[in-house]
């Protein structure tokens, strides 16, 4: 990100901080729990909206943030610092990749899917190192090939649907919002 003037910075600060504190919120509101960690919610939607209009710098440090509150004030599962670290911290931070699309018209959604598979790679690979000995051999009577197979459907079903309702949810805001979205409103310079 270029170099922001003081308004700009403070703006951004701001709208970091609103960002990580409704995550959270939303966070709180799970669609639905995982058994063994997770949970469909909406807690990346502000992540991803505000890094795409303030760019990777910011959205990586907000969703750092989201990851340390999440796991402070989550309920958290981990069984380690490993756990702690990928879980949470990195996992929450790759959703600041979102911010790669910053000011492009489909910018929003793109954004969103990276951010997520950023998300959902990490906690795939915490998954399938520190969680292996959990993973069953089968899953309503389809085989696991071990824990790496377990680990990718595992995480693609919180992180997928949490993904698609985001997308729902961006595209009934996109028209209303598109100048808001893609930082238009943001003075440069």
């Amino acid at each position: 990100m270029s170099k922001l003037n003081s308004h700009n910075a403070l703006r951004c600060l701001c709208e970091g901080a609103i960002a990580v504190a409704l995550a959270t919120v939303l966070g709180l509101i799970k669609f639905w729990r995982m058994p063994n960690g997770g949970s469909i919610t909406l807690n990346m939607l502000p992540l991803f909206i505000f890094a795409i209009r303030w760019g990777v710098g910011p959205g990586l440090l907000a969703s750092f943030m989201m990851g340390l509150f999440d796991f402070i004030l989550g309920g958290s599962y981990a069984i380690g610092w490993q756990s702690i670290i990928g879980d949470y911290l990195m996992a929450y931070t790759f959703c600041g990749l979102a911010g790669l699309f910053r000011g492009k018209g489909w910018g929003v959604f793109v954004g969103s899917i990276v951010g997520a598979l950023g998300r959902w790679v990490v906690v795939f690979v915490t998954g399938a190192t520190l969680w292996a000995e959990y993973a069953p051999a089968e899953v309503f009577g389809m085989s696991m090939s071990g824990p790496w197979m377990y680990s990718a459907l595992y995480n693609a079903v919180y992180v997928g649907l949490s993904l698609v309702i985001i997308l729902v949810v961006e595209a009934a805001m996109y028209v209303p919002l598109k100048k808001y979205l893609l930082g238009q409103d943001i003075k440069r310079g």
